[in-house]
């Protein structure tokens, strides 16, 4: 998800990451502090003191949003369920959930958990502030622990909101699923929810614009866009998990592809078969071996003045060169596969046997079927 993030450092066995994007949103929360809300809320204090405290405000306040994540990933972890690491990005902090739960229950409290962390760090903070006040500390430090206090508690209750992807859509979610047993039609009224909440969040957005409040307006808008992206693309997820859960490549994949020879020449292997068939990657087989494979990179990498004089004997790539599955592998880890290298063709090969071929293509087309199947079944149903 986050390719460019940095791995910082680790904690409880959490990998905790950087995003270049966190960057930026520490450098505007520097500034807004230091410039205008503790200058409106303690006046008189020189810049660098200004300056101070919004440096500890901001630090202490990312500090609070990696405790929240770490709370989920610790109840995720409890339950069995994967965590691929906690990163710091332009809008907060995420817990990269590699597994979801299996069980409404498990939704729930997973859920549940960095809220309930923010309203603890909430009255930690304001229990600080009361000690402060009361020890006669510093007036700067007992307003950057009301400030640590109120962004808390205003970040438990933003995430309290009924919206997925949001904490509160995901409760809203385990109780949906908990009522119907459904987790696709759970996730798809949450996701509706997170889609509304994202587009009133931006017409609001719009609407401080027009006020002249254009820090707050962009801010808004930026992130209801990114809710709203991560509302549906939380959804398409789920339907792909749904849809290719216990489903192995040898379910999806294209048998009996066309194959190619050693000895056939590549002119021959251009008009009979690429521009024939539309195809840009051919195994190669002998006497049923598989050998290898052949395809448009390699191809581009012979003059076409020679394509007469070559075979693709001569500049295959070999098996050592050529993406391959078991027919047993889960479509979860090709999907998995496809998205760290890139790759989009595989054959599936059983020993040195070619059993088929399979692509993203093919995976995109057998969701498209699914989500239509549904689409049909669900309104044939409909009174």
């Amino acid at each position: 998800m986050f390719t460019n993030a940095v791995k910082l450092f680790s904690i409880a066995g959490f990998d905790i990451k950087l995003d270049p994007s966190w960057l930026i949103i520490a450098a505007i929360i520097t500034w807004s502090l230091g410039q205008n809300y503790f200058p409106h809320t303690l006046p008189g204090e020189s810049p660098g003191i200004y300056f101070i405290m919004a440096i500890v405000a901001m630090i202490l306040f990312f500090a609070s949003l990696l405790l929240h994540e770490l709370a989920h990933s610790v109840i995720a972890r409890r339950y069995g369920l994967k965590i691929g690491g906690i990163t710091l990005f332009l809008f907060g902090g995420v817990a990269e959930l590699e597994s979801e739960p299996r069980l409404a229950m498990e939704e729930f409290w997973v859920a549940v958990a960095g809220p309930v962390m923010s309203v603890a760090l909430a009255f930690g903070f304001w229990a600080l502030s009361l000690i402060a006040q009361l020890a006669d500390s510093p007036a700067a430090a007992v307003v950057v622990l009301s400030y640590l206090a109120t962004i808390n508690l205003i970040l438990a209750l933003f995430n309290l909101v009924p919206a997925f992807p949001l904490d509160g859509g995901r409760i809203l979610r385990a109780w949906l699923w908990h009522r119907s047993g459904d987790i696709q039609r759970a996730t798809g009224t949450a996701t509706k929810a997170g889609v509304a909440f994202a587009y009133v969040l931006m017409g609001l957005g719009l609407l401080a614009l027009f006020q002249g409040a254009v820090i707050s307006a962009i801010w808004q808008i930026m992130i209801g866009g990114f809710l709203l992206v991560a509302a549906r693309s939380a959804y398409q997820e789920q339907i792909t998990r749904v849809t290719f859960s216990d489903r192995t490549v040898s379910d999806l994949m294209r048998r009996e592809p066309i194959t190619v020879g050693p000895d056939l020449r590549l002119s021959d292997l251009v008009d009979q078969v690429v521009l024939r068939h539309g195809l840009s990657f051919v195994p190669v087989v002998e006497d049923d071996i598989l050998l290898g494979h052949i395809d448009r990179a390699i191809l581009l990498k012979i003059d076409r003045e020679h394509w007469s004089s070559t075979r693709v004997g001569d500049v295959f790539a070999g098996l050592d060169e050529t993406p391959t599955l078991p027919p047993d592998t889960p479509v979860e880890d090709l999907m998995k596969s496809i998205a760290k290298t890139g790759q989009r063709k595989f054959l599936v090969v059983e020993g040195h046997s070619l059993l088929g071929l399979i692509s993203l293509s093919d995976i995109v087309r057998h969701l498209e079927l699914s989500d239509l199947v549904v689409a049909r079944t669900r309104s044939s149903s409909l009174p």
